[in-house]
């Protein structure tokens, strides 16, 4: 866990700036760029806003500082998901109350978490549509081959859905920090 002033240092030496050049370009003093990298005092409000600018990164992921990393609860967050399986909509209910407990203490969840829940969010309402479309199927008597295939693609689905959660998991216990694609953020 680093402190802001030494993940400002790390960025600006990675983008390859002086002190100076940080310094010149947010219009912040060089001696507040050494006291900030040297852990002496800490950035605040316009002086941050500043240096995030000329940096290039959002104030969010440099204040993370106070967040921990968890892999055993991000693997545990990612089977949650399997919570579907057994209750109607446990698949956005459970992450979505992990999510929102655990978001400001364990680092790279805020992400990770938003994207889960939009991926599940997305995945129960195409669902549910081919659930009614095969309860429709079943009541109008369409196509008997219909109702065969679509009650295999809800299956299939669910099965998809499983496994991706359990090599997401997977993955995260083993400190890679992977998620779902971002297809529709709904929720950031």
């Amino acid at each position: 866990m680093n402190t802001v002033g030494t993940k400002i240092k790390e960025i600006r030496l990675k983008k390859g700036m002086s002190q100076e050049e940080l310094a010149t370009d947010s219009q912040v003093s060089l001696r507040t760029i050494q006291r900030i990298e040297n852990n002496e005092n800490e950035p605040r409000g316009k002086t941050l806003q500043l240096i995030c600018e000329i940096l290039d990164i959002n104030i969010e992921e440099l204040l993370d500082y106070g967040k921990h990393e968890d892999q055993q609860f991000m693997m545990f967050f990612h089977l949650s998901v399997l919570a579907g399986v057994f209750i109607p909509i446990g698949n956005i209910i459970l992450p979505l109350i992990l999510w929102l407990t655990k978001k400001d203490k364990t680092q790279g969840l805020q992400e990770i978490g938003a994207r889960l829940l939009n991926f599940q969010i997305l995945f129960t309402a195409f669902y549910f549509l081919a659930v009614i479309a095969v309860s429709l199927g079943k009541v109008m008597h369409w196509f008997p081959i219909y109702f065969s295939h679509m009650f295999m693609f809800i299956i299939i689905c669910w099965v998809v859905n499983s496994t991706a959660a359990l090599i997401l998991a997977i993955a995260n216990g083993r400190g890679k920090q992977v998620t779902y694609p971002s297809i529709i953020p709904m929720i950031n």
